[in-house]
C-alpha cells in the first residue's frame, strides 16, 4: 500500500514541540508510533537532526540519543556520507494473533470499557471538530483512507489503512494535540481491535462506516460525525469484550 498522503496536521503532530521531561524517550516513542502505523513511510529520509532539533524544540544531542533508540528498534537506519541521514525501515511484522490474544487476557472487562469511553470521547470530539473544520483536501484523504481500507488485500494493510482513517479525522480537526492523542490510542489498542475483525461481515460493516464518517464530515454534519464515529468505535470494542469474555471462558 502506498505511504498515506499525510495531511499538514498530522506531520505537525509527529514533528511538533515536545512537552516536558524524557524527550530523547518521547521523540523516539512519538516517531515509532508514527513508523508503525504507516504515517512516516518505509525508506523516507527524515529531516536532519539540526531540522528535526528546531522542529522539535530540543538539542541536537537530545534527537542524536532518540534516533539511536529508534535504530536499537530496527525502525531507523543511518546512512553516512553523501545522501546519507536516516531513513525510515518498515516496522518488523506486528505480533501475532496469540501474542495479541495474550495481552487481551491481561486486561479485565472494566479495563477495555474504560479505554472504550476515553476512545469513543477521542473520536466523536475529533469527528465533531472535523465537520467544522476540514478542508476539501482533509476530506479527500478521508476518502483515500477509506478506500484504502475498501481495497486492502492482506490483514496488515487493512489494520494500517484502519489507523490512517482514524488518524485523518483527528488531522481534519486542525488540531495537533488530537491528533497525537489518535496515534497514540491507535498503537495502543489498535492492533487489538483487529482480533475480533477478521470475518468479511465486519471487515464490510467497517467499511460502510468509514465512508459513512467521512460523508458526515465532509457534508459539514457535525453531530451525524460525532454519532457515527462513537458507534463505530462502541461497536469495535464490545467485539473486543466478547471475544475477552470468550478467552477467559465466561
Amino acid at each position: 500500500m502506498p505511504a498515506p498522503d499525510a495531511s499538514a496536521i498530522t506531520r505537525l503532530a509527529v514533528f511538533s514541540p515536545l512537552d516536558s521531561l524524557g524527550r530523547a524517550e518521547l521523540i523516539t516513542r512519538r516517531l515509532a508510533d508514527a513508523i508503525a502505523l504507516g504515517l512516516l513511510a518505509d525508506g523516507e529520509q527524515l529531516p536532519s537532526e539540526a531540522d528535526l532539533a528546531e522542529q522539535l524544540g530540543v538539542a541536537i544531542a537530545t534527537v542524536r540519543e532518540a534516533l539511536g533508540g529508534l535504530r536499537g528498534q530496527g525502525l531507523v537506519e543511518t546512512r553516512r556520507g553523501r545522501g546519507g541521514g536516516s531513513f525510515v525501515r518498515a516496522p518488523a511484522p506486528r505480533e501475532t494473533a496469540d501474542h495479541l490474544r495474550a495481552r487481551l487476557r491481561e486486561l479485565s472487562a472494566e479495563d477495555l470499557r474504560d479505554l472504550g469511553d476515553h476512545y469513543g470521547a477521542l473520536a466523536a470530539g475529533a469527528a465533531l471538530l472535523a465537520a467544522e473544520r476540514a478542508s476539501a483536501d482533509d476530506v479527500r484523504r478521508l476518502e483515500d483512507a477509506a478506500r484504502a481500507f475498501d481495497t486492502a488485500e492482506r490483514p496488515e494493510r487493512r489494520h494500517r489503512a484502519d489507523g490512517w482513517f482514524h488518524v485523518e479525522v483527528a488531522a481534519a480537526a486542525q488540531s495537533a494535540r488530537l491528533t497525537r492523542e489518535e496515534i497514540g490510542m491507535q498503537t495502543e489498542i489498535g492492533p487489538l481491535l483487529w482480533l475480533p475483525s477478521a470475518d468479511a461481515a465486519t471487515r464490510d460493516r467497517m467499511a460502510r462506516q468509514h465512508h459513512e464518517i467521512a460523508g458526515a464530515i465532509g457534508a459539514a454534519d457535525g453531530e451525524e460525525a460525532a454519532r457515527l464515529a462513537r458507534r463505530h468505535v462502541t461497536e469495535a470494542i464490545e467485539r473486543l469484550i466478547e471475544l475477552h469474555l470468550g478467552l477467559m471462558g465466561r
